[in-house]
């Protein structure tokens, strides 16, 4: 929200009160609360008829701080909270007559009670401050009251209150995160609103919009407020990110890394950590594609024509119309087209494909299913008491499931769970973010509140039933919309992008703008959705999705089969598909450390290189864990501009090494693509290229890349249940690798690239 109109004027349509200096302080075992008049009071006789604000420091977690700031305590709307899991910490706090200071762990809290600011430090080293005019209570398009007999005798409700706070941004920082975003990777300058909405991946508009951002300072703050905040990173302000909600009260988080993994891991605990997915998971997804006619026979033959050609195929998702049309979403099989789906899952089951289904939480109203509810009181109700909210918007007469109602939430469930137990392994949770706001929940909740909360509550409950039936470990979910604490049930897919060359990048943009939100699982819809992609970009994202956490073949109008392109997209689909699979040893193990961590598969380049300041605007390459370097390819005529850190890097394909601290450029065939390791890593790569589930410890081949004159490495390497297996340590000594096996490994071979004269010792321990 801008409340200025250039740098030196206030817009005439608020009124401003800004925090002006500390007049009374209280210390808690945990923080320091502070009241803080809006305007200078020089004596007691100066203190009526002043607003104040009360600000809450608190020390909620190691070298994480809450601060709380309220004008009106009594004002309540019933908003929904997120779930913020508190350890908290004592503190020390000295105070002088001009300032106060908090200390908790490695993060210091200064306060000036003058002129009132405050600043988060280290060491005597200031990383962000809020002064002057930066923290506010404003009163936008307020109306005159009376203080005669009338309509508006002393109303204090005739205008938007709002609480709006600043922090200093030094020459150069980068700012990033903010959700799923397609706008550029680097928000400075970007007005953002956390508001959930289908847009497409083309826009500012987002579906997963998180009121959380990271700067390259080392810090991290989550707006924590479950309606629509509204940011201005460095636009209204240039030296600024401003936050602002229309409430009376807003409460932030301030994180510390200083290492921004360490950011993401501090909030992921407190937010919540992903679920790991089953290994089944990660391998190749094929969809029926949407807007298109399917039956079984057309299915199964996508599902043979893919075994024919020998490409892996993991998971098989029945995209809208395995239900009837006009009857989304009453979760029965359209007997037309598919007369016998437990045979059919059955049958899909004995090729080893799982099945996934399509749905939302919109129930059309010629659906007996509609009538339940209605009758039932398990739908979102108009504000105006008339009744069920309905629309036309996307199912006729659709009405929406009111998932705060306890027998609702528990009703949805049972229908899943029957399809559960029908063999259906998994759930597409489409839309989410299409939620009305003139609307009434069961629970009393704040409609507008609950419109990005909406997807959370929904998330889950699908969530939980996947992991009553099918087991922990062996739930997942392809999800479109999110919000704070939406990680926790992964994974999530970046929505609707066009077959081009640049949705392609807006897409990427998007998932590390993810992954630098707390979500570790990301996918996207390989070639585009809307349109058909021409063969060569086919071929070029095919390379690019199955090098991303998650891979699915789907899109609207046409079949993403690759034959249905040309037959050299058979042997890309298939070879990259066998690459993910042989990687899968990695891969799992990084999945592993983000459900332990919440550090994400693909990293933004800033997330694992933070003190390389040429790495700040990368948005077209990013690294895959720790070790693995890829650029994808965004032109029709091959060519690629990549940069590689300091160091020293090996082709994954080639074997040939490069030195780090410059950019390349590059021209690759489909086969290829810039794909590096870095210097000393141990990659474990599997035996199996036909599947991502198997016995990852068994006859497992490490390489080590680049090892360090007298270097050391090691690598854990866990089983497709995420169990580690053994842990593998390797020492250099002038020409003699040893290595030391802790568990068991049978089939184990060992070799360094590049240097194969060296004499290698295996010791199981």
């Amino acid at each position: 929200m801008r409340f200025t109109e250039g740098y030196w004027l206030r817009s005439q349509r608020m009124q401003e009160h800004y925090a002006a200096q500390v007049w009374e302080t209280e210390h808690l075992e945990d923080g320091m609360r502070l009241l803080v008049p809006l305007r200078k009071v020089p004596t007691k006789g100066d203190t009526v008829n002043v607003p104040c604000l009360t600000v809450t420091f608190r020390a909620v977690a190691p070298d994480t701080v809450s601060v709380k700031i309220v004008h009106f305590e009594g004002y309540n709307t019933h908003k929904p909270a997120f779930s913020i899991l508190e350890d908290p910490q004592r503190v020390e706090i000295a105070e002088t007559e001009d300032t106060i200071v908090m200390e908790t762990g490695s993060l210091c809290v200064r306060v000036d009670k003058k002129d009132f600011g405050y600043s988060f430090e280290k060491d005597g080293t200031v990383i962000t401050r809020c002064g002057f005019r930066n923290l506010g209570y404003m009163e936008w398009d307020r109306q005159p009251s009376t203080m005669l007999p009338g309509d508006h005798y002393l109303d204090e409700t005739r205008m938007k209150p709002y609480i709006v706070n600043e922090l200093s941004l030094e020459a150069g920082e980068c700012i990033y995160g903010f959700g799923e975003r397609f706008t550029s990777f680097v928000k400075n300058g970007q007005s953002v609103q956390t508001w959930n909405e289908d847009g497409g991946t083309a826009s500012s508009i987002a579906y997963k919009c998180i009121p959380f951002y990271m700067t390259s300072r080392g810090y991290g703050v989550l707006v924590n407020h479950s309606g629509n905040v509204e940011f201005e990173a460095a636009s209204e302000k240039v030296g600024y990110t401003g936050f602002s909600v229309q409430d009376e009260a807003m409460e932030y988080l301030f994180f510390y890394g200083p290492s921004l993994k360490k950011v993401l891991s501090r909030y992921t605990e407190l937010t919540g950590r992903p679920a790991l997915p089953p290994a089944w998971s990660f391998g190749l997804w094929l969809s029926t594609s949407f807007t298109t006619s399917y039956d079984e026979k057309t299915t199964s033959s996508f599902i043979q024509g893919m075994k024919d050609r020998e490409i892996p195929l993991s998971v098989f998702h029945y995209d809208c119309y395995w239900m009837r049309e006009f009857r989304l979403c009453d979760f029965d099989w359209d007997q037309r087209l598919f007369p016998d789906p437990e045979g059919m899952i059955r049958r899909n089951h004995e090729k080893g494909v799982k099945v996934c289904v399509w749905m939302n939480p919109y129930i059309a109203q010629n659906t007996a299913l509609f009538h339940e509810a209605m009758e039932n009181g398990y739908l979102l109700m108009r504000a105006d008491g008339k009744g069920v909210w309905q629309t036309d918007n996307w199912e006729y007469g659709m009405g929406i499931v009111d998932f705060t109602n306890p027998d609702a939430y528990r009703w949805f469930q049972e229908k899943l769970r029957a399809l559960c137990r029908m063999g259906i392994d998994c759930f597409k949770t489409d839309f989410g973010e299409r939620i009305p706001v003139n609307v009434r929940y069961h629970n009393g909740a704040d409609p507008v509140a609950m419109h990005n909360y909406y997807t959370l509550i929904y998330n889950r409950c699908v969530f939980e039933v996947l992991e009553e039936e099918k087991g922990k470990g062996n739930a997942v979910l392809f999800a479109r919309s999110a919000t704070v604490g939406s990680q926790q049930f992964p994974v999530h897919w970046g929505g609707d992008c066009m077959a081009t060359y640049p949705s392609m990048a807006e897409t990427l943009r998007g998932g590390l703008s993810l992954a630098m939100s707390g979500f570790a699982f990301w996918s996207h819809d390989i070639s585009g959705f809307e349109s058909t992609a021409t063969p060569d970009l086919y071929k070029r994202w095919a390379a690019f999705g199955l090098l991303s956490s998650h891979s699915r073949l789907h899109g609207a109008g046409s079949y993403r089969v690759p034959w249905a392109f040309d037959e050299e997209s058979c042997e890309v689909v298939k070879y990259f598909t066998g690459l993910k699979c042989a990687l899968m040893p990695y891969l799992y193990q990084l999945a592993v450390n983000a459900h332990n961590t919440g550090i994400p598969l693909m990293r933004p380049m800033i997330l694992e290189f933070m003190d390389d300041p040429a790495v700040r605007w990368l948005d077209m390459q990013y690294m895959l864990g720790g070790s693995l370097l890829t650029a994808p390819v965004f032109s029709e005529d091959g060519t690629v501009d990549y940069y590689l850190p300091q160091g020293i890097w090996t082709d994954f394909f080639t074997g040939e090494t490069k030195q780090g601290g410059k950019w390349y450029n590059g021209r690759y065939d489909y086969l290829h693509l810039p794909l590096y390791v870095r210097e000393n890593t141990l990659l474990p790569v599997g035996s199996c290229r036909t599947r991502p589930d198997y016995a990852y410890e068994q006859d497992l081949e490490i390489r080590w890349y680049q090892p360090a004159e007298e270097g050391r490495a090691q690598v854990e390497i866990v089983n497709q249940d995420g169990q580690r297996a053994a842990l593998v340590h390797a020492r250099k000594d002038r020409n003699r690798i040893f290595v030391s096996v802790e568990g068991s490994l049978p089939g184990l071979s060992f070799r360094v690239p590049g240097q194969e004269q060296l004499q290698i010792k295996i010791e199981q321990c």
